[in-house]
């Protein structure tokens, strides 16, 4: 059976947008003086009009700001619609405009009307998105080769713990992931992300299959002698190159979206370690410029991102109002942050998403940060950390239909990376922040790492991507870009510093700064009060050093886990950490990148808290609390295993089987291993 050119749905909204466009002419003739409409037949015939000009002007203006550069990305934005509507009011004859800046005054109240219309019309909710991202996406539709053969798209929510959706889905606030799981047959397992539970080692285990060098979210290297950060896009790119083998998670015929490694994927967008700061990427300003030209886009994201700063300063300040604690620093700057990475990225993120699904991609991975971001400054149980998930339930229902008009069938997986943990920050709780403690000890140079940069790391790679280093547009964004992983940049380690100190979440590191690593014993010839004065601090559970004697060791102030065998002397300095605590920490202090000394913070035994070494509430990293209790919700036809899925390098041969019984990876050869 054909596919109608027009179908009814379509009809419904074309006739919607033209009210809408009707009204918001209205009201703009209304409060501006300097337009003027003779007759109401005018007013209907200059919303057609607009309507007609946009579909017409529209593409050309976002194929001409994506060749030309990200700046004129928002030039589109801005001055688009003021366009579409002068050229569509002169083909009306009798309708007056004093000048260029009533109209572009005129187009921004239409849009704003036009917005709040459609949100009134669908009481709030992302349909009207869903429904422009399945027109747009339909009419970009391209025929694949094979049809019947599934695609997957892995959905990371960043940093969700197990029981939080869990307990959110019991609440029945998630309907569209509640509808799977009691209609679709879905299963919602938890699995264990080792040490260390950080986005850095979870995605390089999940799309590439290794979990070893990746010691923290950012260490310091003793080969290359200075610090390593995760999201920059110079150290995201040199810790794939060293991982990977061209066999990862993506590698036939897949996309990388918002992640910071590629999984050897074919295109990847947005994707830290690819992202060459020189050269952005023309699909992605094609793609963002089509979202902000749309009549509600950039009025919808500029009223969607002051929305979400409006809501992030009024729970800042009703946490402090309340004196709720623990609780962390949210500034202004937070609170541009966050109305990035929830609003603006997010809806990116799912419009690339939905592209690709039209266009039959074989399988994609995405990262949804929204959750993590705020979790990070409000504390993972609060109101406004669990709101986030709301709205990625609705994110999941659009995914799902697009994937019902797209050219072949899909397979939603979601998962998260790892989870998180909560507690006041361990600067606050003592008075005293971690190098401050190692200098005290040691009266050494100390070089600290400890505020957190995973926020710059996500809006670096947003304009890193837009930018055209080509362009004198582009060269804007190319500084910005610049200036913003300026911001998040480590400072550099100099020939004075002995110490590196560098916080991730609860996980303290501290470097020699030396090309070798020191034992204990080393370690005390040289500061015989930094191990003992560690172990002993109220607020440190153990720390993990390398012994000369003994191998890798775990301290506690009245005990010594030996790694190796597991032998205990005296109290278990591992024991509030669970049961895998000995083999986690065993591999972890086994890496060559490993620190000289590893400091895990303690962890409260009747709440769960620990303490971040940065500023942060809630936190991930080390040992303790729900950092290391990772989910997967999936489909009934893809098996999950019946033992439990521990570490990340075991959840990519989960995927990776899962790809095979869709009958994909078949593009792969076996010889790739000096790719």
């Amino acid at each position: 059976m054909s596919t109608p050119l027009v179908r009814a749905g379509d009809l419904g909204r074309i006739v919607a947008t033209y009210v809408s466009s009707v009204l918001a002419l209205a009201f703009a003739a209304a409060v501006l003086p300097g337009l003027r409409f003779s007759s109401f037949p005018q007013l209907l015939a200059s919303a057609a009009a607009t309507l007609l000009v946009g579909a017409l002007v529209r593409p050309l203006l976002v194929a001409a700001s994506a060749a030309v550069g990200w700046l004129a990305v928002l030039l589109v934005a801005v001055l688009g619609q003021a366009v579409i509507l002068a050229a569509a009011l002169m083909l009306i004859p009798g309708v007056e405009a004093d000048s260029f800046w009533v109209v572009l005054a005129a187009a921004w109240i239409a849009a704003a009307t036009a917005t709040i219309v459609a949100w009134l019309c669908t009481s709030g909710t992302s349909e009207a998105f869903t429904a422009a991202l399945v027109r747009r996406t339909r009419r970009r539709q391209k025929p694949v080769d094979d049809p019947a053969a599934p695609g997957v798209i892995f959905v990371q929510l960043d940093g969700v713990p197990f029981p939080v959706l869990r307990w959110k889905l019991l609440a029945a606030t998630l309907p569209t992931m509640g509808r799977w799981i009691r209609e679709g047959g879905y299963r919602l397992v938890e699995w264990t992300p080792v040490l260390p539970p950080t986005t850095p080692a979870s995605q390089l285990g999940i799309l590439h299959g290794r979990i070893d060098g990746v010691p923290a979210f950012r260490w310091y290297d003793r080969a290359l002698g200075r610090v390593l950060v995760s999201n920059r896009t110079a150290d995201a790119a040199e810790i794939e190159r060293r991982a990977s083998d061209g066999r990862g998670l993506l590698a036939d015929g897949g996309v990388s979206i918002s992640n910071l490694f590629s999984g050897d994927a074919e295109r990847s967008v947005l994707t830290m370690s690819k992202i060459e700061l020189a050269r952005g990427s023309a699909d992605t300003r094609r793609r963002a410029a089509w979202y902000l030209a749309r009549p509600d886009g950039f009025a919808g994201s500029l009223a969607g991102a002051v929305a979400e700063i409006a809501r992030e300063r009024f729970e800042s300040r009703r946490q402090r109002r309340l004196d709720i604690r623990p609780r962390g620093e949210r500034g202004w700057l937070f609170a541009g942050m966050r109305a990035v990475t929830n609003v603006v990225l997010r809806d990116l993120n799912t419009a690339l998403v939905a592209e690709e699904m039209m266009h039959g991609t074989r399988v994609v991975y995405v990262d949804y940060v929204d959750y993590d971001e705020v979790a990070h400054h409000a504390g993972a149980l609060r109101p406004e950390s669990l709101s986030t998930l709301d709205r990625l339930d609705r994110v999941l229902a659009c995914l799902e239909a697009v994937a019902a008009a797209a050219p072949r069938p899909y397979r939603l997986v979601v998962l998260s990376d790892h989870g998180q943990s909560q507690g006041t920050i361990f600067a606050d709780r003592h008075g005293i922040d971690l190098a401050a403690v190692c200098s005290q000890l040691t009266a050494a140079r100390v070089e600290t790492v400890e505020q957190s940069v995973e926020g710059w790391g996500r809006l670096n790679g947003l304009l890193a991507d837009l930018a055209d280093g080509g362009s004198g547009t582009g060269r804007v964004a190319h500084h910005a870009a610049l200036r913003v992983q300026h911001r998040a940049a480590p400072p550099a380690v100099t020939t004075h510093s002995e110490l590196v100190v560098l916080g991730s979440g609860n996980l303290g590191l501290v470097y020699v700064a030396e090309q070798q690593r020191l034992t204990m014993e080393e370690i005390t010839g040289r500061w015989p009060a930094l191990i003992p004065g560690l172990v002993n601090h109220d607020g440190i559970g153990f720390i993990a050093v390398m012994s000369t004697e003994h191998g890798p060791l775990a301290l506690g102030p009245s005990g010594v886990h030996r790694l190796s065998d597991a032998k205990v002397t005296g109290v278990d300095p591992l024991a509030p950490f669970g049961p895998h605590a000995s083999a986690d920490l065993l591999r972890a202090v086994s890496m060559p990148e490993a620190p000289d000394l590893y400091v895990n913070s303690s962890v409260d035994q009747d709440t769960g808290e620990v303490s971040a070494f940065e500023g942060l509430v809630g936190s991930h990293g080390g040992l303790g609390g729900w950092q290391g209790r990772g989910l997967l919700l999936a489909p009934p036809d893809l098996v999950i295993p019946d033992r439990p899925i521990r570490g990340a390098d075991e959840l990519h041969r989960v995927f990776v089987r899962y790809l095979e019984q869709l009958g994909q990876r078949s593009g792969l050869s076996r010889d790739t291993a000096d790719v």
